[in-house]
């Protein structure tokens, strides 16, 4: 006799990925707030160099004024993220939930500071003080996390009478300190072996900079479906690597560390050359009569593309019903970073990896008009390919719906994503969709035709690296 397999106990493994995924997608989002933040940092310390308003006679002064502007922002990335992420993670979020956050944050930083004698002795900085504890952003995802966990459990706890003035919202930032005292004391004992670790980790990718930057490019757009490759961007892009106490690929391509833009770089050939050319394909490949409609769309989603790094409203017009399509353009957006990591190109972006960044940061990136002619190659690669592929699989992709899908969705052949704020497909952003990515950074939706309703495809390379970028 077979065994009967009871419903009660095979459906709560189904529920848990469901909500460890929801979570996920959910820290993606959350992330995005704080990422928002970089296109202004960015803009204002790159306009403070000496290479642009700062060697202008009689300018120098409005120039530091502009650098120290964003300096102060890359400087206090943790606290943003902090409050960000504690805004952007709690339902129904107020005021009391950053002031939690922040709460937290002073402490946990506090925390850092008393216990590096015990926990770093005899190690200094480079300014010859006591080296702190310093998680960098991490700290701060930590902190915003926490207090926004606390939030929601504890914003309407009642207390006994005699305590009623700390009842509800009012509770949770005291809640927050304590919980950040212990939670900092206990990363403080781990650090050395943490600090350790991250450094080994940047110098085997700086060792390995082809490969990992290749690897990055590919997972970076493989994640962008499912809402979540702002939390790989997060890694590598603020915490993997130290410069002058600068952590992470896009903070240390800003300090002047000549060797960043491994995780950054790749992205440019990508959304300002080959997903515009992608867009042409598309275009092309559209049925006759649907040729006309479509074509407006994909020079408008090719034009955001090159000029922004925004690449989701583009990605997600074949994502779903071409994936075939979407797993070349991850594969070949691995080799990309792969290659200028080869040739040792540099360039970095705080939105995404488009025209702005490129040009905002020409004079601060290392050999950046190779970036042009790898990006044609690109383009001619992406193009014959994607004509190819649509037209021997047949693949739907907009133009080329069944004469019923015409009909019915008349005027709207393209399900795309609406641009919105992040850092790198950062590559972003740096597509954070926003710097993103783009690789980083580009826009976002928290939606788009095929996802579930948790799917959260935020901006990019982005990194809008990402647009997407990233981001």
């Amino acid at each position: 006799m077979s065994a009967v397999t009871s419903p009660s106990t095979s459906a709560p493994e189904p529920v848990k990925r469901r909500a460890a995924l929801a979570g996920l997608q959910r820290l993606g989002r959350s992330l995005m707030l704080p990422i928002a933040v970089l296109p202004a940092a960015g803009l204002l310390l790159r306009l403070g160099q000496d290479d642009l308003l700062g060697g202008v006679p009689g300018l120098e002064r409005p120039a530091e004024v502009l650098a120290a502007a964003g300096g102060a922002l890359f400087d206090n990335l943790p606290m943003i993220f902090a409050l960000g992420i504690a805004i952007g993670w709690a339902r129904k979020a107020d005021g009391s939930t950053a002031l939690a956050a922040l709460v937290g944050y002073l402490v946990l930083d506090g925390v850092f500071t008393a216990m590096s004698p015990m926990v770093l002795p005899g190690v200094l900085d480079s300014d010859g003080e006591q080296a702190v504890v310093n998680f960098g952003v991490l700290g701060g995802i930590v902190a915003g996390l926490t207090a926004a966990l606390l939030w929601q459990r504890f914003h309407r706890t009642t207390l006994p009478t005699f305590l009623g003035f700390f009842n509800g919202r009012r509770l949770v930032p005291i809640l927050t300190a304590g919980a950040m005292m212990v939670i900092a004391a206990l990363l403080s004992l781990i650090y050395p072996i943490f600090n350790a670790g991250l450094t080994g980790l940047g110098d085997a990718v700086a060792a390995n900079a082809v490969v990992g930057g290749g690897v990055f490019g590919v997972v970076n757009r493989l994640l962008l479906p499912l809402g979540l490759h702002h939390i790989v961007n997060s890694v590598v892009w603020f915490i993997i690597g130290d410069f002058e106490g600068a952590h992470g690929d896009l903070n240390r391509f800003f300090a002047g560390d000549p060797t960043a833009g491994v995780f950054m770089t790749g992205f440019f050939p990508i959304m300002m050359f080959a997903l515009p050319a992608a867009a042409l394909a598309i275009w092309h490949e559209a049925r006759p009569e649907r040729r006309k409609l479509v074509g407006g769309i994909m020079v408008s989603v090719a034009l955001t593309s090159f000029v922004t790094g925004i690449t989701e409203p583009l990605e997600y017009a074949f994502v779903y019903v071409a994936w075939p399509l979407y797993l070349i353009h991850a594969l070949l957006t691995g080799t990309s970073l792969a290659l200028v990591n080869a040739l040792d190109i540099h360039s970095g972006f705080t939105f995404s990896a488009g025209a702005i960044d490129y040009v905002l940061n020409f004079g601060q990136s290392t050999r950046p008009l190779w970036l042009i002619p790898i990006g044609l190659v690109y383009a001619a690669v992406y193009y014959l390919l994607f004509r190819f592929v649509i037209r021997r699989w047949n693949l739907r992709t907009p133009g080329r719906e069944d004469e019923e899908q015409n009909e019915g969705t008349e005027g709207a052949p393209v399900a795309t994503a609406p641009a919105g704020p992040a850092r790198g497909e950062r590559s972003g952003s740096a597509d954070p969709g926003t710097p993103a990515s783009g690789a980083t950074g580009s826009g976002a939706t928290d939606t788009a035709r095929g996802a579930g309703p948790d799917t959260a495809p935020d901006t990019g390379p982005d990194a809008r690296p990402g647009g997407s970028t990233g981001s």
